[in-house]
């Protein structure tokens, strides 16, 4: 076990020449490789840096790189378009897709007694380290796992092991360690390294698939003080010491505790990023730590056109909605379909504000009907966008011109926020 590279600090911010000599210089430590295979993200990932980091591996490996295969997990493959716009030097020949639901080999299972164990009760079923059969028969002598590092609601923090479990995972992988985490709590989940879901992948990664070339190609993203994303951190190994490291950068770099609990929150969606409540709800997940008993959470969602990205999970949850935590264990209990399709499950129960708080969206596609009737409230875009312009608004605190004070986000995707008394570890 092996880290290649370390780069970076709170006040780094990484030039894309020292990204790719930082890179280059593992690649080199890693040796001469015949057949490699990169897992890089989706588009939902634009900002990771990780279309630069592929594009630089292209053009380090040439033609040794035979099969791209982003990490789609459930979400809606990319398209052309996408993969231009991303991946700019890398052929599109050599571009794969992930089925979650057929193209899948499972290396082995995390035992009952281990998950129960670790989830203090709370689950207790065995776990399948499920991948895309293109790991296992690829024949490959380097898998490059390229992804950020960032505050996660299932994971506690994105990426390292997770790309390769749930990011090119199958579907009872990924539908079970999405509801490890809910049940045991994404309050309790978020913003921390270790806990019950890593401890399943982690030992998923030390006792099936070890015989795996991979190595991983981590990133921690923050603004700069021109408010300007920015690398932070590049960290390239194949250990979880690696992995560590970036996430106690990304602690320092991403998360934002608060002093007082916020009483009106307004959040932004990138129309090209977030088309689903699957992805939206982040606004949820990453604010709700930080929102006041009572408060309200406002989501600007111009791109928003469905709730699952997967159309079956698009159809569970129009058949729901969002409710608190028991009502949706109750229904998982009673509901063949939900017990089929945990990651429904999970998502039902990160997106609910267990009646603690309001969660108001306002959508560019989805009418009024639909968002009401999965239990969120609808408040019209083009009035919203006028009086919460995110043009005239900054990252943080704002006092509008009647006096009302918010706390605007551009992008949920990029941090957590808490106030203080909501995380004390």
């Amino acid at each position: 076990m092996s880290t290649y590279y370390i780069n970076g600090s709170t006040r780094s911010e990484l030039s894309l020449e020292q990204i790719r000599q930082g890179l280059y210089e593992a690649l080199d430590k890693i040796g001469t490789k015949k057949k490699v295979l990169i897992i890089p993200p989706d588009y939902t990932r634009y900002h990771s840096f990780a279309g630069k980091l592929t594009d630089f591996s292209y053009e380090y490996y040439k033609d040794r790189l035979t099969d791209v295969l982003p990490a789609l997990g459930t979400h809606t493959p990319m398209t052309n378009a996408q993969i231009e716009h991303m991946y700019s030097k890398v052929p599109k020949q050599l571009f794969r897709e992930h089925k979650w639901r057929d193209d899948i080999v499972t290396l082995g299972r995390v035992p009952a007694e281990f998950v129960k164990s670790v989830t203090e009760g709370k689950v207790d079923y065995s776990w399948p380290a499920q991948v895309n059969k293109l790991l296992v028969n690829g024949k490959h002598d380097l898998i490059l796992s390229i992804g950020q590092i960032v505050p996660h609601e299932v994971s506690g923090m994105a990426n390292y092991n997770k790309n390769i479990f749930v990011g090119v995972g199958g579907s009872e992988s990924i539908n079970k360690s999405h509801f490890i985490g809910a049940a045991y709590g994404m309050e309790r989940i978020m913003g921390r390294a270790i806990n019950p879901v890593r401890q399943v992948l982690n030992y998923a990664s030390d006792q099936f698939a070890g015989h795996l070339p991979i190595i991983y190609v981590l990133t921690v993203i923050g603004k700069n003080s021109k408010g300007h994303l920015a690398v932070k951190g590049l960290f390239i190994g194949d250990d979880l010491d690696c992995f560590i490291k970036a996430a106690d950068l990304s602690m320092k770099v991403n998360f934002e505790m608060l002093d007082k609990p916020l009483n009106k929150i307004v959040v932004y969606l990138d129309p090209s990023e977030y088309k689903s409540t699957w992805l939206g709800n982040k606004s949820i997940y990453r604010t709700r730590m930080a929102i006041a008993d009572e408060g309200e959470l406002i989501i600007l969602a111009p791109g928003l056109k469905e709730f699952g990205e997967d159309k079956l999970i698009d159809k569970l949850i129009r058949k729901y909605g969002y409710l608190t935590t028991p009502e949706i264990l109750e229904l998982t209990d009673k509901n063949e379909d939900l017990q089929q399709n945990l990651c429904a499950t999970a998502h039902l129960i990160h997106g609910s504000s267990e009646n603690r708080f309001s969660i108001t969206y306002c959508p560019g596609i989805l009418t009024k009907e639909e968002i009401n009737s999965v239990n969120f409230k609808y408040a019209d875009l083009k009035q919203m966008m006028l009086r919460y312009n995110p043009d005239h608004l900054k990252d943080g605190f704002n006092l509008m011109p009647d006096g009302e004070e918010i706390f605007y986000i551009s992008n949920p995707a990029l941090g957590l926020w808490a106030y203080k008394d909501r995380m004390t570890d």
